[in-house]
């Protein structure tokens, strides 16, 4: 019962507000490289656009290639979002625009730090940016949406001020979410994640990642043996539910070895829209902060749903997000 009351609730608050797509002609053709940055724009802009992804489920984004049949989807594009240019995919985009073979709105990484996008440091890993999972943070999450608003405005200017409405409203539901649950978590906690994507869920709440078990893309992973004293130190484990499972096996037997919380997140999804999966990450993280995630078997994801309970006791998403709704 109570986790029917919270959904109902934060369904009238407008927080869980989940857009269709539909595939009517007339709207502008919004093509996205991957799923998650989908869930974006159609969270965002609900059904004033149509959206499609790339690169399928289970492919991986840093091996795929372009079809010639999507080739001639990207021709047929009004704005194409992407991680940031940093993928094979992406960078075959920026040369078919560069040639001309594109002609929509293309969109890659200056064109999000022009609107509050950042990276964050490896601190694991030579310091570098990380280009991986970037879409993880609201902030950033806010920034390719407010890009995808503008190329929007520019390819279908009859229709902007519907871009715009819809985009204050996803920032308001971005926000309103980011905002309880940063409430929820203290200072100075820090955890071991299982791969570089996954800094980007957990350090806009405050929570640094000290260490990687799977440092970058190109490094082999570390022993599991060898990050137990790191693993001590810290306050949680943070794994994804769509890794590779030998990755989940490790990440599981780290926070046993450690007698650390583990938190299963998701990084990958198709056709669910962003504010779903930032609520469910975040509620798995402030769930293992509180020492009730397991260490050695990961369940499921029904009982996070309580943690969004929490953030309704405070006050703070409900009040937020019906302050949104009532000026609307």
């Amino acid at each position: 019962m109570k986790v029917k009351a919270v959904l109902f609730v934060l369904l009238i608050a407008g927080v869980l507000f989940t857009p269709g797509v539909s595939g009517s002609e007339g709207k502008p053709l919004v093509v996205t490289t991957i799923g998650p940055l989908a869930g974006i724009i159609s969270d965002a802009f609900g059904n004033s656009v149509d959206v499609v992804y790339l690169i399928p489920p289970g492919a991986d984004p840093h091996e795929y290639q372009l079809t010639p049949s999507q080739i001639e989807l990207l021709r047929k594009a009004d704005v194409i979002v992407t991680t940031g240019g940093h993928l094979p995919v992406e960078k075959r985009i920026a040369e078919l625009r560069e040639e001309g073979t594109i002609t929509g709105e293309a969109l890659f990484i200056e064109d999000y730090k022009a609107n509050g996008f950042r990276y964050l440091k490896e601190h694991w890993y030579s310091g570098k940016d990380n280009p991986h999972g970037v879409w993880l943070d609201p902030t950033n999450a806010l920034a390719i949406a407010r890009a995808a608003e503008r190329a929007l405005e520019k390819a279908d200017p009859g229709n902007a001020e519907v871009y715009a409405e819809e985009y204050e409203r996803f920032e308001g539901r971005v926000k309103a979410i980011a905002d309880s649950y940063r409430a929820l978590v203290g200072q100075n906690h820090t955890a071991v994640i299982q791969m570089p994507p996954d800094q980007y869920a957990i350090e806009w709440l405050g929570i640094k990642a000290v260490a990687s078990i799977k440092p970058e893309e190109e490094v082999p992973a570390i022993g599991v043996d060898d990050l137990v004293p790191t693993a001590k130190t810290a306050d949680l484990i943070v794994y994804g539910i769509d890794s590779p499972d030998q990755m989940k096996r490790a990440a599981l037997e780290l926070a046993s070895k450690s007698g650390k919380p583990a938190a299963e997140i998701t990084v990958f999804w198709s056709d669910r829209p962003y504010t779903e999966v930032l609520i469910e990450n975040s509620a798995a993280v402030v769930k293992a902060l509180s020492g009730n995630a397991p260490v050695e078997k990961p369940e499921g994801r029904s009982d996070v749903t309580q943690y969004v309970l929490i953030s309704l006791v405070v006050g703070i998403v409900l009040g937020t997000a019906l302050g949104v709704v009532l000026k609307k």
